[in-house]
């Protein structure tokens, strides 16, 4: 690592600065020391481990197919054995790697390490057995079979849940506070991004350890593919930690920071942006406004989505407000065609027999979008899909449109379901 690049040095530069051409979501396997025996190894997730007199802690395991390589560079900061593993949450990036932590163990004659978590996590694992198939598509699909800088998604396996993830052996429900050697670690339960997501507050140290209520990014509170994210509870959460006013905030993806003022500051913007998303949305809803005229309607300042902490590149503040709808109103979204609607297919045939046959509606979808209007292509170029999926020229209409549009985005979600449009139009034409 370049001199002036250690994480937390990296991070005081941005945050003081309030703008970045440095990367802050960096996945490079390596190790840095953040504080006497406190560590971080920087990938997909991070792997945040506290030394302790009885052995290591560690806040997450990283993905299945960076495991090895973050567990060898922990290695070289510490041979202790690792004494337990707290996963901050159930996604298979932060629990993913705990096989190779436990393959480790067994090599060293160590006990396999003990796994602390919230009680939901198994359920979530159960989900994922339940929905495998589902799983690996959405996932191949939001990152195109690799993930970002770079890191594939897939486990080379055909388990979504890699076969040998170690399971929690000591659950909780809302607080649980446990201590190591010497050190306490106060384990607190509240919803955000998943429903089964930890943070913990590491009073000896002044540390706050997050997941992933802190990663960077625009909060990833609306995933389009995946189930029901909690933004409000999410900003709340945020508040909780900012009372603490520690000195160390460790996430599981982004720069750790330190400094009681730098962490606020992001910690209250995180939590700004989702309260104004959340109410906004309410509010309209209260009013009677439907779906479709608040997604266009509700929007946060420019300037909140220029800070380099609150850039939507992975999720954007209108796939959370369609989650705050999901949250609070349910699924039909006030239009009363779409409460019993006719079979796509059958709707798109009218719709072309009405403009003059598909050719008709294609053309006219890419000069919509020549003109800038990306939205309205791509509803009319599924249209023509949607009316005779066997036809080669619209296929090949539809993934040029879907090029310009893809480019034209921001967030990871959206150019992922993009590209998967247009390579299953390629594939077709």
């Amino acid at each position: 690592m370049a001199a002036g690049d250690h994480p937390l040095e990296v991070s005081s530069r941005v945050i003081d600065a309030g703008e970045s051409d440095e990367a802050t979501n960096r996945l490079t396997n390596e190790l840095s020391e953040l504080a006497d025996d406190i560590s971080i190894v920087e990938s997909f997730s991070h792997v945040i481990t506290f030394r302790t007199e009885d052995g290591l802690v560690c806040f997450d395991t990283s993905h299945a197919n960076s495991a090895v390589a973050v567990t060898e560079a922990l290695r070289t900061w510490s041979d202790d054995r690792v004494h337990s593993l707290v996963y901050t949450h159930g996604h298979i990036d932060h629990v993913g790697g705990s096989g190779a932590i436990a393959a480790d163990a067994e090599r060293r004659d160590h006990a396999v390490p003990a796994v602390v978590g919230h009680e939901a996590i198994a359920a979530r694992f159960e989900r994922y057995d339940k929905t495998n198939e589902y799983n690996i598509t959405i996932n191949a699909r939001q990152f195109g079979n690799v993930g970002r800088s770079g890191v594939p998604m897939m486990t080379g396996s055909d388990r979504f849940l890699p076969p040998d993830t170690l399971w929690p052996t000591l659950t909780f429900d809302e607080s649980l506070s446990v201590k190591i050697g010497d050190t306490e670690f106060v384990l607190h339960h509240d919803r955000g991004e998943t429903d089964d997501h930890c943070w913990a507050w590491v009073p000896s140290r002044k540390a706050l350890c997050v997941g992933d209520f802190v990663t960077w990014v625009f909060p990833n509170a609306g995933n389009p593919q995946k189930v029901q994210r909690y933004p409000l509870e999410w900003a709340k959460a945020l508040r909780k930690m900012m009372a603490y006013e520690a000195e160390l905030l460790l996430p599981a993806h982004g720069l750790p920071i330190e400094g009681t003022g730098r962490i606020n500051r992001v910690l209250d913007n995180l939590a700004e942006a989702l309260e104004f998303l959340v109410a906004e949305t309410i509010a309209a809803m209260n009013a009677g406004a439907p779906l479709d005229e608040i997604i266009h309607a509700v929007k946060l300042p420019e300037e909140t989505l220029k800070r380099p902490w609150m850039q939507p590149i992975y999720d954007e503040p209108e796939f959370v407000v369609r989650n705050i709808w999901r949250l609070y109103g349910g699924w039909w979204d006030l239009k009363p065609d779409t409460l019993k609607p006719s079979p796509r297919a059958v709707f798109a045939s009218e719709v072309a027999t009405l403009s003059g046959g598909v050719e008709v509606l294609a053309e006219r979808a890419k000069a919509v979008m020549d003109a800038g209007d990306h939205r309205l292509a791509c509803h009319l170029i599924e249209l023509a899909i949607d009316a005779d999926w066997s036809n080669r020229a619209t296929h090949e209409a539809r993934a040029e449109i879907y090029s310009q549009r893809r480019r034209a985005e921001l967030s990871l979600m959206a150019k992922g379901i993009y590209a998967g449009v247009i390579r299953e139009s390629r594939d077709l034409s």
